[in-house]
């Protein structure tokens, strides 16, 4: 359990307690916008501590991904019941293969289990408000984990907002157990889609076509009938290039230089022979 000494003060009573022990939430504890506030900010909501990643429930988090870099994050709450994907922090989806994979895979998941009534797009965008500092845009944006999600898995709006453990939690054994196969159901599709999308992923990256220095790197991924050309700079590639062919040189010099040292040398000592008659 990450949040363990929150966790004390939630059994305790505390309902509706969301942060840690130290008064720090930790869905915005992480560096993508880090610290922004927005007009509603409310310290006790949502207090992203003094610096990213100042909390060791983060860091742990954080260190876990970079150990063995997963191909998929969800990011589970309760409040509403939505499929969201990145960005928090904004209103609006990221660009590209990737985002319209994850876009359409949340679409197939709310048509087959949820009707079609599950929000889905990013969380910025759905929910009335933006998030800054959470955990799934930094996993999307800078753990590059192909397929970020957030799932909202129940809420109960007819609920006070000071009864917390209604409003985010089935109270009745009928309704936890619909919603618990509901979503255990949801998570067992999500798992067997993600490898053909994560395919899907890596053959247009390896499609990419590299030209030689100062040009440009051109990416023609077909989906569908669209087709879209992304231009990157090709002048990293240039550079290890020029790299190497410096380091050919130097060698070469060297190799010369050798050869031509070796040969003064040898001819240094060769025999001499006088002209005396004996």
């Amino acid at each position: 359990m990450e949040n363990l000494n929150g966790r004390k003060l939630v059994e305790a009573g505390d309902l509706c307690e969301r942060r840690n022990g130290r008064g720090v939430d930790l869905n915005r504890n992480w560096s993508v916008d880090w610290g922004k506030k927005e007009k509603d900010y409310d310290p006790y909501e949502e207090n992203p501590g003094n610096a990213p990643f100042s909390e060791p429930e983060a860091q742990i988090m954080r260190k876990l991904t970079k150990s063995f870099e997963p191909h998929i994050w969800v990011n589970v709450h309760s409040g509403m019941e939505a499929l969201f994907m990145p960005y928090d922090h904004k209103n609006s989806t990221p660009s590209g293969l990737a985002s319209r994979l994850m876009r359409s895979m949340l679409q197939d998941l709310n048509h087959h289990y949820f009707q079609d009534k599950c929000l889905v797009g990013s969380g910025g965008g759905s929910v009335g408000y933006l998030a800054h500092g959470t955990t799934t845009d930094y996993m999307y944006d800078i753990a590059k984990v192909p397929m970020a999600f957030t799932f909202e898995i129940y809420g109960d709006l007819s609920a006070s907002s000071k009864d917390c453990f209604k409003m985010f939690n089935p109270v009745d054994k009928v309704t936890f157990n619909r919603v618990l196969n509901k979503w255990v159901a949801t998570f067992l599709m999500l798992f067997e889609m993600v490898p053909s999308r994560i395919d899907s992923i890596h053959l247009a990256v390896s499609a990419v076509k590299w030209v030689p220095i100062g040009g440009n790197v051109v990416d023609g991924t077909l989906i569908g009938d669209s087709r879209e050309s992304k231009k990157i700079e090709g002048l990293e590639l240039g550079m290890q290039e020029l790299r190497t062919y410096f380091r050919l040189f130097l060698l070469s010099s060297v190799l010369l230089m050798f050869m031509f040292c070796s040969r003064i040398s040898k001819s240094k000592c060769r025999p001499t022979y006088s002209n005396l008659s004996i």
